[in-house]
């Protein structure tokens, strides 16, 4: 007797004596074949086996399933239900008439109007809150769903693939309009997924943050039952991107709460709309309870006067337009990560060996007359390529983005125009940036060096000064990228050593009008000639003395003697400093960008941005 169809030792419902007899097996199975080919007429009835049964068996409990739409159809309407739905926004809805009345963008519309049309991609489309309705009797049956959806509150974070002028990157956006962007109606899952998938596919991220990113409210506490410990988990991720070199590029276009807040200060580059953006640790009412200060708006608290003018955020835009347009520039100066080359723009419509006879004289002959340092930038780069970074903080100093011959360089200059070029706390804070920026993202610096020494007095000393001048030095000497030098005038003190020679051998030339030393004259003179100007004082003789040694000094100080004892390796006629500058530059992509990028490969060269 053939074993049960359900004995576990039975081999395709064949019995042992079967498997004996070759011709008996070979002759069931071309029955089985010639039944589903070809079934038998009324005729002509058909001899079954067990195993033809059981299949008739199996195929009456699964008629239900069989009935359904083959193409899954059902299942495609309810996803595009719900995208619909999520695309569409609703009129009447309390968050989306606050955005409007706020002058804010939609997120879908901020989203259109950043990213290459039609790129978008999103990834998560119906995450979120569904709720379900029965399907009438009228509508089951054969093929139907046992349920539709109604209504769908998707999560506050839309986050996706797209193309910033034919760049791809990583996009995530809150929406305001849903729960403020609070944790109870954001799923934190979505947001670390894109954290990890920028690390995974060494893509650029963008954060257009309105609202607390995902950040806690304590209505989920109501809502779960209990309180939780806020680990931020996402953070841990960025952090590595930061120091992958993977770009992370921050907006601010609406109140950034905490959490909202982290995210986009711990950006590469991040900007602020002025016209709507503000940023907080906690909003003003939380700020009430905990320290009193009543009456507190968004700007009062941490508007765009606050913040780009400490540092906090790097730059300020006048509206959400700039926002974007300023996230697409920067962009166009970084590679995808630190393991690429940033983006050459080939050919270059700008001449490299393009003089400018106007640089002979900007420096004025008398020394303690101030110009504009940023017309030598602007001379000397690209024309059209200079993007400033931080313009509104750390004013002694200034940096930015650039390109020389197409290449992009990172751009350090001193401001005489401020505090006379003396570098303070915050300008030294801001180069530091600026280093590790370029450092992490492979980009070769130039620098235009007119320093007196670090700031000095009251000011300077309470706010630091030598604990971040110090922290700036640590960053020339520890970051990798190569820099040249261009001295333009001044360079005394520590802060001049460390700017020209934190490497080895240094690339730099000189100007003309460069003047260097110890100390600057000024002072210079009465600390080292105290007791002799002191002795000419009683004599009625300082004033004469004083010039006389001023005289001298001046006079040894000729940069043309400092050549001559090889103290600086080449004085150049400013005008030719644009062909010079280019030439290093296409040297270190054509050569040495290779020998780096091997070098992060294997892990020889670690930078670190964070």
């Amino acid at each position: 007797m053939a074993k049960d169809d359900h004995d576990p030792s039975a081999t395709n419902n064949i019995s042992a004596k079967e498997l004996d007899n070759p011709s008996k097996k070979a002759t069931d199975r071309l029955d089985q074949l010639s039944s589903h080919l070809s079934p038998p007429s009324p005729e002509q009835p058909q001899q079954t086996s067990p195993h033809t049964k059981k299949q008739r068996r199996k195929s009456k409990s699964s008629s239900s399933a069989s009935s359904l739409p083959p193409d899954y159809s059902d299942i495609l309407s309810q996803l595009s239900t719900l995208r619909t739905l999520a695309a569409t926004p609703d009129p009447t809805s309390r968050g989306y008439i606050r955005q409007k009345q706020a002058g804010k963008l939609w997120v879908r519309e901020r989203i259109e109007q950043l990213l290459d049309p039609g790129s978008f991609k999103e990834i998560g489309s119906v995450t979120g809150t569904v709720t379900w309705k029965p399907t009438t009797p009228t509508t089951t049956g054969p093929g139907s769903r046992p349920e539709t959806p109604v209504s769908f509150t998707p999560s506050n974070n839309i986050q996706g693939t797209g193309k910033l002028r034919g760049r791809q990157v990583l996009l995530t956006a809150d929406d305001f309009s849903i729960r403020g962007g609070h944790a109870d109606g954001a799923i934190m899952e979505k947001t670390i997924y894109l954290e990890k998938m920028a690390i995974a596919m060494k893509l650029p991220i963008v954060k257009l943050v309105d609202g607390s990113s995902g950040g806690g409210s304590v209505t989920t506490i109501r809502k779960e039952g209990w309180s939780y410990i806020p680990y931020v988990s996402s953070l841990r991720y960025a952090a590595k991107q930061l120091n992958m070199g993977i770009p992370n590029l921050g907006a601010v276009v609406g109140p950034a709460i905490g959490l909202g807040a982290a995210r986009v200060v711990s950006c590469h580059f991040s900007v602020m709309a002025a016209d709507i953006g503000s940023l907080f640790n906690a909003g003003p009412k939380v700020v009430e309870g905990a320290t009193f200060e009543e009456g507190l708006s968004f700007n009062d608290l941490g508007g765009p006067l606050m913040h780009c003018t400490n540092g906090t955020i790097d730059n300020l835009a006048a509206n959400e337009a700039e926002c974007y347009e300023q996230l697409r520039t920067v962009l166009g100066y970084l590679p995808n990560s630190g393991s690429d080359a940033p983006p050459v723009i080939s050919p270059c419509e700008d001449p490299e060996d393009r003089e400018d006879l106007a640089l002979r004289t900007i420096i004025p002959r008398r020394k303690a007359r101030m110009y504009n340092p940023r017309v030598i930038i602007t001379s000397v780069v690209d024309k059209g390529s200079w993007f400033e970074i931080g313009a509104l903080w750390g004013k002694t100093a200034i940096s930015g983005l650039a390109r020389l011959g197409g290449r992009p360089v990172g751009i350090i200059s001193l401001n005489c125009e401020v505090n006379g070029g003396a570098l303070d706390a915050a300008g030294s804070q801001k180069l530091t940036r600026l280093l590790k920026l370029c450092d992490v993202m492979n980009l070769p610096v130039v620098q235009f060096v007119d320093i007196p020494g670090y700031a000095i007095g009251t000011i300077a000393e309470r706010t630091a000064t030598m604990r971040w001048g110090v922290e700036l030095a640590k960053a020339y000497y520890s970051t990798t990228t190569p820099i040249f030098s261009v001295i333009t005038r001044r360079v005394f003190g520590v802060a001049g050593g460390v700017m020209l020679g934190a490497r080895d051998p240094v690339m730099q030339v000189a100007w003309p009008s460069g003047n260097w030393g110890s100390l600057p004259l000024d002072g210079g003179i009465e600390v080292g000639h105290r007791h002799e100007l002191r002795e000419a004082e009683k004599a009625g003789k300082k004033a004469e003395l004083y010039k006389e040694l001023e005289e001298e000094y001046t006079r040894l100080m000729n940069p043309v003697r400092t050549a001559n004892a090889f103290g600086i390796e080449e004085i150049i006629d400013p005008k030719d400093t644009r062909a010079v500058c280019c030439a290093w530059a296409r040297h270190v992509y054509e050569v040495l960008m290779k020998d780096r990028l091997v070098d992060r490969a294997c892990g020889k060269i670690q930078p670190s941005f964070s």
